[in-house]
């Protein structure tokens, strides 16, 4: 199989974005999988999606990237608290480092994602013992990640899945001798 899709998510936003990745793959040597579902299917290029969890991932997802060996993997994520780019790296990073070096790194994507209610729940009860301008922003953030992931999020994703298949198509170019 060319390509593997594997996710977790806990809210449906990292399997809406999951799904448009799997329609932006070429080909029908392709297949979706939730990580809980997966059974030992193999690809050449993986994309796996997981849930931003206090910054990295859930322990499952950890488990899985750390099985993997001699892949191609790019991953994919969505996150409640967005806007803070050195904050997405740093998630990035966190995911990343599961990964076994023989692995070859693809990049990642980050977009927003819902929040469950009762995180907005946990803010309100924050701010109602203190009404701190963090506390606001909070809430403002949360209020903002729910309209997401929205269009752009997915277009977004799409131009990711684009510039990816490029690396893998250039990596395969050149190793078959192939002159650009």
């Amino acid at each position: 199989m060319d390509y593997l899709v594997v996710y977790i998510s806990k809210t449906g936003n990292t399997q809406k974005v999951a799904m448009k990745i799997f329609e932006a793959l070429p080909g029908k040597s392709k297949d979706i999988v939730r990580l809980e579902e997966l059974r030992t299917e193999e690809a050449d290029t993986y994309f796996i999606g997981f849930w931003n969890n206090r910054g990295t991932c859930e322990t499952e997802m950890m488990d899985f990237l750390s099985s993997l060996h001699g892949k191609r993997v790019a991953l994919f994520g969505t996150c409640g608290l967005m806007g803070n780019e050195d904050y997405l790296k740093q998630v990035e990073r966190q995911v990343a480092v599961f990964l076994p070096e023989d692995n070859e790194y693809l990049g990642c994507f980050l977009c927003g994602g819902k929040l469950g209610p009762f995180i907005l729940e946990k803010y309100r009860q924050m701010q109602a013992v203190s009404n701190t301008p963090q506390i606001r922003a909070l809430i403002s953030a949360y209020e903002d990640a729910m309209l997401h992931p929205n269009e752009q999020d997915l277009d977004n994703v799409c131009r990711f899945v684009k510039s990816v298949l490029k690396q893998v198509t250039k990596e395969e170019e050149d190793q078959n001798g192939v002159k650009r």
